[in-house]
């Protein structure tokens, strides 16, 4: 089957879908391929490579029409294509692309499926990179269709990486939600700052971050009330609800411990969250992104772990000053569409206006005001403020 076969071939939906999901499937040698039918679409998940840890492939395919391109899915650090774009089930940003006419190929990375042992020092943006270039040479191999690259946060610096050595001309438009090109001033210092600091941690033999989001998630629903182990601010004696502490994490991201939650204006979530007497008192709420949407992204990843050395050639990117992993801004020639969260990211628009400078006068960025880094993918108001900036017409 090819792009002409799809277009012209005058079968019934159902089985264009799924005669491309099994080419896909093939063409890649996945196994133990899983097909989750449902009203208008199926979903085949599976896993490939012949050493190590595998890749996980999602492909979401319309059973009404044939796709007129595919879009390629980046998930963010720690996150997998399920987490990141298919939840909830009925109403995700995965599904928001195949009603826009795409097949949607998610690409996973090795550590979704790995343990904290699997993970070294070498799975940095240049790993990431290859692994989801064979998927999309080969996907585009045999579907010779235009496409496009999407990402969220980690995710999408990969896209735009990619999108810097992508010479096709079915390369039509990358997609960058939520995430930062380089840094300028005392922000790009920090970048630097950070990097030198993971470098240091890979050097003793410690290569992988565990954020602990699903068991973090898991807790605040399952016993919101509980006592978590976290100190309480107002008196560190006392300690936060599990309830309180998911909340205040995940609105006060940037006020967190660690080496990279400096990179949020304010947090994964939008919302607010003000102290009481106590820490049952404590009095919080999410703006976009209900508390139960957030724990079942999160109790759909797989490990939820991230190499240090993702993280470190991140730091690179931002820092900008010669040192380590860097993207040649000027070699993107696609169409950019650059939409970033006021609470999360934030208005840091470096990375697009080296791409202009490089030549690229196909290049939009835009700050959506009120979202926190995570709101864009998951809130209950994304399909209205956010999703139709993805896809302009």
């Amino acid at each position: 089957m090819d792009a002409r076969q799809l277009a012209n071939g005058g079968r019934a939906g159902a089985a264009v879908a799924r005669d491309v999901a099994e080419l896909i499937t093939e063409v890649l040698g996945g196994r133990d391929a899983r097909v989750e039918p449902g009203d208008g679409w199926a979903h085949t998940r599976f896993t490939t490579g012949d050493q190590g840890v595998p890749l996980g492939v999602d492909v979401v395919a319309d059973t009404r029409r044939p796709p007129a391109g595919i879009a390629f899915l980046l998930p963010g650090g720690g996150l997998d294509f399920d987490a990141n774009f298919f939840t909830p089930r009925a109403r995700n940003l995965a599904h928001h692309l195949r009603a826009a006419g795409q097949l949607v190929v998610g690409i996973s990375p090795r550590e979704d499926l790995a343990s904290a042992a699997d993970i070294t020092a070498d799975r940095g943006l240049a790993a990431h990179a290859r692994d989801a270039r064979s998927v999309i040479d080969a996907v585009t191999g045999v579907l010779p269709l235009p496409h496009q690259f999407v990402g969220h946060s980690a995710g999408a610096v990969l896209a735009l990486d990619l999108a810097s050595t992508d010479t096709s001309h079915r390369l039509r438009r990358v997609v960058a939600l939520d995430t930062t090109g380089p840094y300028t001033g005392d922000l790009a210092v920090r970048a630097a700052q950070s990097r030198t600091a993971l470098q240091g941690l890979i050097d003793r033999g410690a290569y992988v971050n565990d954020p602990g989001l699903k068991g973090l998630l898991g807790r605040a629903v399952a016993d919101p009330g509980g006592a978590s182990a976290a100190p309480w601010p107002p008196d560190p004696a006392a300690r936060f609800t599990n309830a309180g502490l998911a909340h205040f994490a995940l609105i006060r991201t940037n006020h967190l411990p660690g080496l990279t939650n400096w990179i949020y204006r304010q947090g994964f979530s939008a919302g607010t969250y003000a102290f009481g007497a106590s820490p049952a008192e404590d009095r919080f709420a999410l703006a976009h992104t209900p508390l139960e949407v957030w724990a079942e992204a999160t109790g759909a990843l797989g490990s939820g772990l991230v190499p240090n050395a993702l993280l470190r050639d991140l730091m690179s990117v931002w820092a900008a000053d010669g040192t380590g992993y860097a993207i040649d801004w000027a070699r993107i020639r696609a169409e950019v569409v650059w939409v970033n969260m006021e609470l999360g990211r934030g208005d840091h628009p470096r990375g697009a206006e080296l791409i202009r400078a490089g030549g690229n006068d196909r290049v939009g960025f835009r700050v959506v005001a009120g979202y926190g880094h995570g709101d864009p993918v998951w809130g209950t108001t994304a399909a209205a403020d956010v999703w139709p900036l993805l896809t302009p017409a």
